[in-house]
């Protein structure tokens, strides 16, 4: 009857009644691992594969040994204590409990035709001494083509719609002007007056209809401010609204900011005649 031999690195089947010296090749040693190396430390070969390492023959000979080897003692754990040496074991921490958040509460939007409210505005120290400093280069410039803006200069043309008169002297103030009070229109092909709605299709003949009113003929202009769009970027946050408003000399003594709970009402008077005006919804 065969038996496994226990030799460290033989590992084969033996008759106990035949069981020669030198027909056993093994390892006296004990497997040494270190540094990823692998070998026994009875030989000095080593390998980095394990499969190698078993492998490895034998460097002495004998007999075959029928008696396995004692297994390795396992410490051993002492449990006198029972339930509260387990509970000692446990790893102590305080105990938190986090709870979701409460759903928030549905929050009616405020109503659109609350009355506006005229916002307090600030002026930096710098911005002062600017617009200071424009208030002077204007004054001058102003005085300098103050008699230029009132004088009306030979041939200038009356500026009321429909009426082809020019100026020639004192004289053109007593002629009557007849003109067009109204707008011109221009749809589907047609033009005409808004004021006295003769059509047609020929551009010539809208520009040689007479007047349908008759005044004073006007030189000059009145003086107005003109809007202009301007470029503005906002964003709102939970808390504040961010505006920003590219207007070159802006006058803030002219410039308002009315606002309520939805909406942002901005006009800001620029470079001396431009006007800017825009509605903001706000979100939320």
């Amino acid at each position: 009857m065969s038996v496994l031999c226990y030799n460290k690195g033989c590992g084969q089947r033996f008759d106990p009644d035949n069981n020669p010296e030198g027909v056993c090749t093994y390892h006296p040693g004990v497997p040494v691992f270190h540094d990823a190396l692998k070998g026994w430390s009875c030989c000095k070969r080593r390998t980095t594969d394990f499969s190698d390492f078993l492998s490895i023959a034998g460097c002495t000979k004998g007999c075959h040994n029928q008696e396995k080897p004692p297994e390795p003692v396992k410490p051993e754990v002492k449990n006198s204590g029972g339930k509260k040496e387990l509970e000692d074991l446990k790893p102590r921490f305080n105990e938190y409990i986090i709870q979701a958040p409460k759903p928030v509460e549905f929050i009616q939007r405020p109503s659109a035709d609350e009355p506006l409210v005229e916002l307090q505005q600030k002026v930096s120290l710098s911005l002062r001494q600017t617009l200071e400093n424009l208030k002077l280069a204007g004054t001058n410039q102003i005085l300098d083509n103050a008699d230029e803006a009132n004088e009306v200069k030979i041939g200038t043309a009356c500026k009321n719609g429909g009426c082809s008169k020019t100026f020639s002297g004192p004289a053109s103030d007593e002629d009557k002007c007849v003109f067009h009070p109204g707008v011109p229109i221009f749809h589907e092909g047609l033009k005409y007056w808004s004021c006295c709605r003769r059509k047609t299709s020929d551009f010539n003949t809208f520009l040689s209809q007479e007047g349908c009113d008759t005044g004073a003929h006007v030189w000059r202009k009145a003086d107005g401010k003109k809007v202009v769009p301007c470029r503005f970027d906002w964003h709102q946050t939970a808390s504040h609204v961010t505006i920003s408003i590219y207007a070159k000399h802006s006058n803030p003594e002219l410039c308002s900011v009315r606002a309520n709970s939805t909406t942002v009402c901005i006009r800001v008077i620029f470079e001396g005649e431009k006007e800017f005006e825009q509605t903001i919804s706000l979100w939320g």
